[in-house]
């Protein structure tokens, strides 16, 4: 069980009008853990997922799912592997159980073996079981989606932007079924723009740009690394000169008498922070704090790699 659950090593992806969607970017999945993959639009995840998914051809490196290259052994590594994509495709003609058998019948799962009664249940589709799945909502087509990544039973799950466009009750039922199936030992990949989802979730997280793996840390590290922290005070007057300190990293306006003030808290406290702006000759009648989180660190790295 020491293999990792996915192992991408140089992978490079050059389409042909000579666009690099990916850059030799490389790293591993860890077993039994839910591991985030984000990244700005166009950054080249979906390209990945689409290599694993073997919808597209790779230009260079080597890729594994489950210990099965996908190159020297396609079949085990497709069948260890199940795609939830951000496209809703399916057939519109077919009842949520009927997908679930076709989709379990493509992956030459005995008729006995199969599950579907127990997917829909899970997903919260039983009672739409006998629908029409062009009746179902957009929610419950998302959920059927991921159902029909389960009917194979694989010890991977890739999810890219499960909860775009959907609505809180629905983002928090496929979240207690994606926390259920890794409770199980199911790996899960999740790609989203929620990234207070990603902070929550995930055990791990990559963070690609421009087709570069940019950062790769177990979730609280990179977390950690946000060590900005702003105080955000009401002065008795307006501001007309923006204060300077040495240990301010940015001030920002906020209103006629707010004024922003991040600072690293490595080298001052909030405490400190009030006091030089007292010194300054400022009156202080008012005080907040907001501290850094992934959002701040995952703004801040992709604004580096674009510098």
């Amino acid at each position: 069980m020491s293999e990792a659950a996915i192992r991408i090593d140089a992978v490079s992806k050059i389409y042909a009008g000579g666009k690099q969607a990916l850059d030799h970017v490389s790293f591993e999945v860890p077993r039994g853990q839910i591991f985030g993959l984000l990244g700005p639009n166009g950054a080249g995840k979906s390209t990945l997922i689409n290599i694993l998914a073997g919808l597209i051809n790779k230009t260079s490196g080597r890729a594994s799912i489950w210990g099965f290259d996908i190159d020297a052994d396609p079949r085990n590594a497709k069948y260890s592997i199940g795609i939830v994509p951000q496209e809703i495709v399916f057939d519109p003609f077919f009842t949520p159980y009927e997908t679930l058998e076709i989709q379990a019948g493509l992956y030459g799962v005995p008729k006995a073996q199969r599950i579907s009664d127990e997917l829909l249940a899970a997903v919260h589709l039983a009672d739409k079981r006998d629908a029409y799945a062009r009746t179902l909502s957009g929610g419950m087509k998302r959920r059927l989606l991921v159902a029909k990544a389960m009917v194979h039973s694989p010890p991977i799950i890739v999810l890219d932007e499960p909860t775009a466009g959907v609505d809180i009750e629905l983002r928090q039922q496929l979240w207690d079924y994606v926390q259920r199936l890794n409770d199980r030992g199911v790996t899960v990949v999740l790609t989203t723009h929620y990234l207070e989802e990603a902070e929550e979730l995930c055990d791990r997280i990559a963070i690609i740009n421009h087709g570069r793996l940019i950062a790769n840390k177990p979730t609280r590290e990179m977390v950690d690394m946000a060590r900005e922290k702003v105080v955000v005070v009401t002065l008795d007057r307006d501001v007309t000169v923006l204060p300077s300190h040495p240990a301010f990293d940015r001030v920002e306006r906020e209103g006629e008498r707010g004024l922003a003030i991040a600072y690293n808290k490595d080298r001052m406290n909030a405490g400190e922070v009030l006091a030089a702006v007292n010194a300054m000759g400022h009156g202080i009648v008012d005080v907040s704090t907001r501290e850094a989180d992934l959002e701040d660190v995952f703004l801040n790295l992709t604004r580096a790699a674009n510098g």
